[in-house]
């Protein structure tokens, strides 16, 4: 049985998903394998997987501490690693394929390394309010200074929680790579980059702004989700909420028989106020409103 040695007492983001990692490794290789949390120094020179502790990084011992005096490396853009980062290095692409791997990465895999690692990604803009982190979420698994848990059971129950986080983030990225490729190709086969219609698979606006984003000539996009055929005003930027070309401001929060009275589509729903997108009942309709936004 392998034994993965971490370090006991309080846990954080950075070792609950190491052991995610290993632990997702190992299940698909079918071995049997034992998680000790320990300091103790003959536990980590038995261990057959050694992170967080330590203080040695070497892929090839399966040894991937960070809190030596020099680190343990940083990427090409300047973030250095944590123990997460540094066995998702290692065993990542041998979970996942390359490109999920790398999407998970920058996705996941970054940000907790460097949360660990002290440095802050994001600015507030209202004082006292910050983002609710994936970090935030793995201390509520710790214990108060008014409680009395068991640390070890603590960190399995977060493990728990991260291993379904991680899997999920796998079978979304692997999906996202054939979604992305699926939407690009109606792009590629528009004779109107500047509308594209997406026929099948019913697909979310999330994924359309993720396919289509680095294309600078998509305005509007027409997809079918759920019921019903809906018109996505392509975003300025990715991170922006500034659209490339708004819905024409007279439709602005308006439903059904008004919405239609001001179209004159017969089976238009609803155009968001924020003017990033309108729906109707079917594609026909859809992209009546996405041309009228053009036209406007």
């Amino acid at each position: 049985m392998k034994k993965l040695i971490t370090h006991d007492g309080s846990f954080h983001s950075d070792d609950v998903f190491a052991a995610a990692t290993l632990s997702l490794y190992l299940e698909k290789k079918g071995e049997a394998f034992k998680i000790i949390r320990s300091r103790n120094e003959k536990n980590i020179k038995n261990g057959n997987y050694v992170f967080d502790l330590g203080g040695i990084y070497d892929e090839k011992l399966n040894r991937f501490d960070h809190h030596q005096i020099n680190g343990a490396g940083k990427r090409k853009n300047g973030l250095e690693y944590s123990s997460f980062g540094l066995v998702w290095k290692k065993f990542g692409q041998k979970i996942t394929g390359r490109e999920e791997a790398d999407f998970i990465e920058q996705k996941l895999v970054m940000p907790i390394d460097a949360n660990d690692n002290g440095l802050d990604l994001s600015r507030s803009n209202f004082e006292g309010i910050l983002p609710y982190t994936i970090d935030d979420v793995v201390s509520i698994f710790s214990q108060t200074a008014l409680e009395n848990l068991d640390q070890d059971k603590q960190f399995f129950k977060a493990l728990v929680w991260a291993k379904e986080i991680l899997k999920r983030e796998i079978k979304k990225s692997h999906d996202r790579i054939k979604i992305t490729k699926i939407i690009q190709n109606f792009y590629k086969n528009s004779p109107n980059k500047k509308l594209i219609v997406i026929n099948k698979p019913k697909v979310s606006r999330y994924e359309v702004s993720n396919a289509l984003q680095d294309f600078p000539e998509p305005l509007f996009v027409v997809y079918s989700s759920s019921e019903d055929w809906r018109v996505l005003a392509m975003r300025k930027e990715k991170n922006s909420f500034k659209n490339r070309k708004d819905f024409p401001t007279i439709w602005a929060g308006l439903r059904d028989e008004k919405l239609q009275k001001v179209t004159g589509v017969s089976d238009s729903i609803f155009c968001h106020r924020g003017l990033f997108l309108a729906v109707a009942k079917s594609k026909e309709g859809a992209v009546k409103l996405a041309k009228l936004a053009l036209s406007a």
